[in-house]
């Protein structure tokens, strides 16, 4: 694609980098044919191809973003199911992310938009004001039909039915390996997660020193920032990156192996603090060396390995989160290590497809994110299986919330099968008294 920025818009570094994305894309449409929301709506704006046109006429003329073009870039999922079919490698993120930065800046949206942005952004990274927020929420819930507007209706109906006690294997400490030390990492806790469902980071804890890791949970660590800095929040972003890179690669950072993520969205917002902060001299080498040590809780375990189980009678359809297929390019471990730990695998149709959580998207845009749910829930109840797994919190409570088959992480379906307890998820399902694995818990 041809395009004329000037000498003086090269200066910027993040104008350069998008140049350098518009420039590798050939117009060829590809992505149109992966696109959650062109299936859905049907309009060219509504396809990567569309999109880079309205943000190449927005930066190149250096104007303030207009609402048509909002309405476009806010509908995007940034689900990257693009980057995955574009034959030129067309970087979208990056310029997408640009762009809603740049929005951001210049657009000034309507009062009850910016209230419900401030309130997600001042809420969902806290897990305590997160966990406060979900106990209220279950109090109105019943009332949600009353509610007018779409939003906030869509919140309240996302409310689990429970709120998880807090978990103390969140607080700072260390766990150490059982047996044989075979490898030290650092575990990214993550943020809403923690109010969600504890029952994730504890699985992983106890698979992983099961299997010879030494764990960290650090003390400083918090949200990845993926939140704020996709809502085009930058600033906010760096320096919830910042507070990480620091407690990561502080007191405990010698002699890591890894660190470890088990929440795919945020893994693919750590892996790119290095591009984050490539022009901050002071930052650069220490973001640089985060994301090098960044690994998805499955890519980790492949590493490591994992041993083989006998075949047990579960069938579990895998749902590849966004994040991690497209986002990070993982796309066979989680699948190899069910294999591994004895279970029947099966895998929906159009698996490149995104469920409709996409963080914030499905608070954000709820008509969208409903149509995307239904089209994913309907693959998935089609197989039959006895439990769904995933690697993404977002993905879970999306599906969990329009199906009565149990939604679990990948994890914990693999230290269950390593003698770990039943997931909670399946402890009332049939499943938990036919197979032949032990509740001999952690």
């Amino acid at each position: 694609m041809q395009t004329k920025f000037s000498e003086v818009q090269l200066r910027d570094p993040a104008i350069r980098r998008s140049n350098e994305i518009l420039r590798t894309c050939v117009h060829c449409g590809f992505c149109t044919a992966t696109c959650p929301t062109y299936q859905v709506l049907g309009d060219e704006l509504d396809s990567p191809r569309g999109r880079i046109y309205l943000i190449k006429d927005m930066l190149e003329n250096d104007r303030p973003a207009d609402a048509k073009t909002v309405k476009h870039i806010d509908r995007c999922l940034s689900c990257l199911a693009c980057m995955s079919t574009c034959p030129s490698g067309v970087h979208y993120m990056h310029l997408v992310d640009h762009a809603r930065e740049h929005i951001e800046r210049t657009f000034r949206r309507s009062l009850p938009d910016r209230l419900l942005r401030s309130v997600l952004k001042l809420v969902l990274p806290y897990p305590t004001r997160f966990r406060i927020a979900l106990l209220a929420a279950k109090i109105a819930k019943p009332f949600a039909g009353l509610v007018p507007d779409a939003r906030l209706r869509a919140m309240l109906e996302m409310v689990p039915a429970n709120v998880p006690p807090v978990s103390r294997n969140d607080d700072p400490q260390k766990f150490g390996a059982k047996g044989e030390r075979k490898a030290r990492i650092v575990l990214s806790t993550g943020c809403a997660q923690r109010a969600l469902n504890t029952d994730i980071n504890d699985s992983t804890i106890s698979l992983l020193r099961r299997l010879g890791v030494e764990v960290v949970v650090a003390k400083g660590a918090g949200c990845c920032g993926a939140l704020v800095h996709h809502m085009g929040d930058a600033d906010a972003g760096r320096k919830a990156a910042s507070r990480n890179i620091s407690a990561w690669l502080g007191e405990e950072g010698d002699g890591l192996d890894a660190i470890v993520i088990n929440a795919s969205g945020c893994g693919t917002t750590i892996k790119d603090y290095g591009h984050m902060f490539e022009n901050d001299s002071q930052s650069a080498e220490a973001a640089a060396r985060v994301s090098a040590l960044a690994m998805d809780v499955t890519e980790f375990l492949i590493k490591l390995g994992f041993p083989e189980r006998p075949k047990n009678t579960v069938k579990v359809a895998y749902h590849a989160a966004c994040s991690l297929q497209h986002g990070q390019q993982v796309k066979l471990p989680p699948k190899q290590l069910l294999l591994r730990a004895g279970f029947e695998v099966v895998e929906p149709a159009d698996p490149h497809l995104c469920c409709g959580s996409a963080g914030t998207y499905n608070l954000l845009q709820p008509e969208i994110a409903g149509q995307l749910k239904e089209r994913k829930i309907g693959t998935i109840e089609r197989l039959k299986p006895d439990v769904v797994a995933t690697g993404n919190i977002g993905c879970m409570v999306q599906i969990g919330s329009g199906t009565e088959i149990p939604v679990v992480h990948t994890v914990e379906l693999l230290d269950w099968a390593l003698g770990g307890p039943v997931p909670p998820a399946l402890r009332n399902s049939p499943v938990a008294g036919r197979v032949g694995l032990q509740d001999r818990g952690h």
